[in-house]
């Protein structure tokens, strides 16, 4: 699957923006903004495996297309949800536990970058990754 691999964090658009709608408080924010995401993607027909090392944390997340599952974010907030392939693209349809709120995220390949998308409360973010 063209997602499989090694993807580490080369630049973001409004993230520290979409991060401050998410009420993440400041500290966090510069933090965050600076994480060094790394992620290495498995798919195996609709089980996708996913870790994520960043200067935070490192988990791996296993999830199965179509299937709600619980995910906490590096910040504590937690939500449950699902990832679906829509075309080309997985989308990602997750609900925050505490306030009941929508959070969509895509992961779509773009020329030869993975670009992660994030909407929530009206506002949008993208993150872009490069193969490593």
């Amino acid at each position: 699957m063209a997602f499989n691999g090694t993807w580490k964090i080369d630049r973001s658009e409004n993230y520290e923006k979409f991060m401050e709608a998410m009420g993440v408080n400041m500290m966090k924010r510069k933090l965050g903004a600076h994480d060094n995401l790394k992620m290495t993607i498995q798919q195996d027909g609709n089980k996708i495996t996913v870790k994520e090392s960043s200067n935070f944390r490192t988990i791996d997340i296993e999830f199965t297309l179509g299937v709600s599952f619980e995910y906490s974010l590096a910040d504590g907030t937690e939500l449950t949800g699902s990832w679906n392939m829509e075309g080309n693209k997985l989308a990602g349809t997750f609900t925050r536990k505490d306030n009941g709120k929508a959070l969509t995220a895509y992961r779509e390949i773009v020329g030869d970058e993975l670009v992660q998308t994030y909407v929530y409360e009206g506002v949008e973010a993208k993150r872009f990754f490069k193969r490593g």
